[in-house]
């Protein structure tokens, strides 16, 4: 099938409850900011210029209209979200810790994006993507376990390049065993990977970076571009036999890093779509990485993740 949409992001989309400061009385107060890993990367795709559609299930309830609304106004397709009027869409409280970092509560047993049936995918729309984005939310329970692997597997056979984000969310799993087979099983089958240093750590037992991609290319030779993300200390890309390695932006101002990871990823994709996979040198992986890290900091400075994304002449300037 022709190619006509250049991202197809498959997962959760739901509403953060992020905590900002407190009441008059004390009490802390949460502003209610759009999210899902997934849907968080086809906002930044959509601000560089990409069309992208999105695959997955809310409630048919006032917070899934609100994430409907906020998807379309972003000018990602909506075709393939799917509406559910039995379960409610799926909640996360975050909790700022000092420095930016989170903490998160999931409101999601039972949760509409984990309802997604294979049923329900949108075939048509999944063979014509360029891209195909995943990540390991929609693999911890049925059905959406059995809809993903259905939509990685058709995907793959209709020629679309596979990038996966592990995504860690310790308390959506009934076990770090059940966690680590199903990255091990993204990781087998993806083209580029992008993984924070803890997830990094999770799956390898390697705390630094270059011996912890050396694991995880050993055993996956399929991953053809893999980016380890670091926060603050910075990214590193490995591509072939090239390993380099961009400082993060660091010039204060950070409010909540929700997002920060996956702006960066939607930035590498986007960087993807212009040049392609193939011939990459050094000095075109440090161009994408100084871009990721630069629009992920940018995030860093805003409320919530999808109507925070930068433009890339907002990251151009900063560069």
């Amino acid at each position: 099938m022709e190619k006509t949409i250049d991202a197809a992001a498959l997962g959760e989309l739901l509403v953060d409850f992020t905590q900002y400061g407190q009441s008059a009385q004390g009490n802390p107060l949460f502003e209610a900011c759009p999210g899902g890993a997934p849907a968080n990367v086809l906002a930044m795709l959509r601000r560089l210029g990409k069309s992208c559609a999105f695959i997955g299930k809310v409630g048919r309830d006032s917070f899934g209209d609100m994430l409907e609304e906020t998807l379309l106004a972003a000018g990602v397709d909506c075709r393939a979200l799917r509406r559910d009027s039995e379960v409610r869409t799926t909640l996360a409280v975050v909790h700022t810790l000092p420095g930016g970092d989170r903490d998160f509560s999931f409101y999601r047993r039972p949760g509409a994006d984990v309802n997604l049936r294979v049923g329900e995918l949108d075939t048509a729309l999944i063979d014509s993507a360029r891209i195909f984005h995943f990540g390991t939310l929609s693999l911890t329970d049925e059905p959406c376990r059995s809809a993903t692997v259905e939509a990685v597997t058709r995907a793959k056979a209709a020629g679309a390049l596979l990038s996966f984000d592990p995504n860690l969310r310790p308390p959506l799993w009934e076990s770090g065993d059940a966690a680590r087979e199903a990255i091990a099983w993204g990781l087998a089958r993806c083209d580029i990977l992008k993984i924070a240093d803890n997830e990094l750590l999770f799956m390898t037992g390697e705390s630094d970076p270059e011996r912890g991609a050396a694991v995880l290319r050993e055993r996956c030779p399929n991953i053809r571009l893999l980016c380890v993300t670091a926060g603050a200390d910075g990214s590193r890309a490995f591509y072939g036999e090239t390993d380099v390695y961009e400082p993060a932006r660091t010039l204060g101002g950070v409010v909540d890093t929700t997002g920060a990871g996956d702006t960066f990823c939607a930035c590498v994709l986007g960087y993807v779509l212009d040049h392609g996979l193939d011939g990459l040198t050094a000095a075109d992986l440090h161009a994408m990485l100084r871009f990721a890290n630069t629009a992920a900091y940018i995030v860093t400075t805003r409320k919530g993740a999808i109507r925070s994304m930068p433009s890339a002449a907002e990251v151009e300037a900063l560069l």
